[in-house]
């Protein structure tokens, strides 16, 4: 590991950034050798970290800690690290190490139930931040009862009262035998397609706009249309197997953004089981619905014969998936859209959750449209996110200086990021999908993550492939996927 540098011109740089507040660092933090031009201040998770565990692995008096999150169904996860004495000198950044890497966890993997074992005072901070009048509300509502039907706790424990980990994987996948039909249901189109013995003879994409529509009936009625049309080219249906965006346990819907919309009451009564209530209406048919991170993972799995593989799609929000070394994919939520990437004191905040530095601001449309402003592109402030994508597009075709900043600013958080997602990850291989990618911007963004990866993880630079789906893959994979989950009995 080469000898950190002098962090002045790093936390001058940060404080002159706009809008930006320097926080607390470890000693001896090492500046990222890359900056995002539009993104001065960017402080990379990967780094922190990095600087945080050294201090903690070499300090005398460091303090073993354990994370574990627990799951209505009986599976367990369990983090271990080490913290720095808790005094005063560290109070605030061991808080703000555990409490991201918490963050981190809960989305990645889920839980209603966390035990943190190892320091009772930062278990009982982190527990009030997480509580319903906390900073943390938003997460605690959805990963308690929204998600798992009970309230989120988290309580202090000895490493001696943690239960041991489960952490199980699904057997979902792969089955391409008879006449299929796949559904992909993203933010701004829906997608279908029909298979016969893994050909697909029938694809279409329809556009539709379910954010802030608040009738169930036209989800309802779009994946009906969904199935309909792709079942009139089959003689008969085997089997269905989808994808959409949010969190989904056995096929029910425990939190969508795709039903923003919607209120609690009619979530309840006509979303949540929206997809079960299918097999009432295709009698005999198994049917399997998973998050669509997870389907892009398999997907790209299946493409490209790899494993250890995430995939992540750039589109309106930010989707992702896991297909583990065994080429399964896990129990986990994955839901990286939620997830810290950025440890800025001042981070652009995400406009549901409102917590900041998360990684649907880095990695989606969202991003793109507020990257426009800083890059001094200037467009009707009425514009939706698709059309401003769009517009952006069509500058960096121009080879337009403004739009190129974008993509590159994007390329160097990705670059980070993937060593972040490393430290939670067996990673070996990437999956980039989604609109943000499409064209030339998505190979300044691959080119500037790479260059990022090998000036600061050269060793991970040298074992990451990253990958972009082919045609046949753009055009067919998630929905091939989606339709190869269900084993026809």
């Amino acid at each position: 590991m080469r000898q950190a540098p002098d962090t002045s011109c790093f936390l001058k740089k940060m404080s002159q950034a706009k809008g930006k507040v320097p926080m607390k660092l470890p000693q001896n933090m090492q500046p990222p050798a890359m900056t995002p031009p539009l993104d001065p201040g960017f402080s990379p998770p990967a780094l922190w970290n990095r600087a945080y565990r050294h201090m903690a692995s070499t300090a005398d008096d460091s303090t073993p800690l354990a994370i574990a999150l627990c799951r209505e169904e009986g599976h367990t996860f369990v983090d271990e690290t080490l913290i720095l004495p808790h005094n005063d000198i560290n109070t605030e950044l061991n808080y703000r190490y555990v409490e991201r890497l918490l963050k981190f966890l809960l989305w990645q993997k889920g839980g209603s139930r966390i035990l943190i074992a190892g320091c009772e005072p930062l278990a009982t901070r982190i527990a009030a931040a997480y509580s319903e009048d906390g900073k943390r509300a938003f997460d605690a509502g959805i990963m308690g009862n929204r998600l798992h039907g009970t309230p989120l706790t988290i309580q202090a424990c000895s490493m001696d009262e943690l239960p041991s980990p489960n952490d199980p994987s699904l057997a979902l996948g792969g089955h391409l035998d008879g006449c299929r039909i796949g559904f992909d249901l993203g933010g701004s189109d829906r997608k279908c397609a029909a298979l016969i013995d893994g050909k697909v003879i029938y694809s279409d994409e329809v556009s539709w706009d379910p954010y802030f529509e608040t009738d169930p009936q036209y989800h309802r009625d779009g994946i009906q249309d969904c199935l309909s049309r792709a079942a009139a080219s089959l003689p008969r249906v085997d089997a269905i197997g989808g994808s959409a965006a949010g969190v989904l346990v056995n096929s029910e819907v425990r939190v969508s953004s795709l039903f923003r919309g919607v209120s609690d009451t009619d979530f309840d009564r006509h979303v949540r089981g929206i997809f079960l209530d299918l097999k009432n209406e295709w009698p005999g048919i198994p049917i399997e619905v998973v998050n669509d991170g997870e389907v892009t993972a398999l997907a790209g799995a299946m493409s490209l014969n790899h494993n250890s593989l995430l995939g992540i799609s750039m589109g309106t929000s930010l989707a992702g998936g896991y297909c583990n070394p065994e080429g399964r994919i896990t129990t986990w939520l994955n839901e990286l859209a939620f997830a810290p990437v950025d440890y800025q004191e001042d981070a652009p905040a995400d406009e549901w959750s409102g917590d900041e530095g998360c990684g649907v601001q880095y990695f989606s449309q969202q991003a793109v449209a507020r990257l426009m402003t800083l890059a001094g592109i200037d467009i009707a402030e009425n514009t939706p996110l698709p059309e401003r994508l769009v517009h952006v597009q069509e500058r960096m075709a121009e080879d337009c200086p403004k739009a190129r900043q974008i993509y590159e600013t994007i390329g160097v958080w990705l670059g980070y990021t993937i060593a972040h997602y490393s430290e939670f990850y067996d990673l070996e291989h990437l999956l980039l999908l989604g609109r943000v990618m499409t064209g030339r911007g998505g190979e300044i963004v691959i080119e500037k993550s790479l260059q990022a990866l090998q000036l600061d993880f050269p060793e991970l630079h040298e074992r990451m492939t990253i990958h972009t789906p082919d045609e046949t893959m753009k055009r067919h994979g998630q929905a091939i996927a989606a339709a190869s989950l269900p084993a026809i009995p």
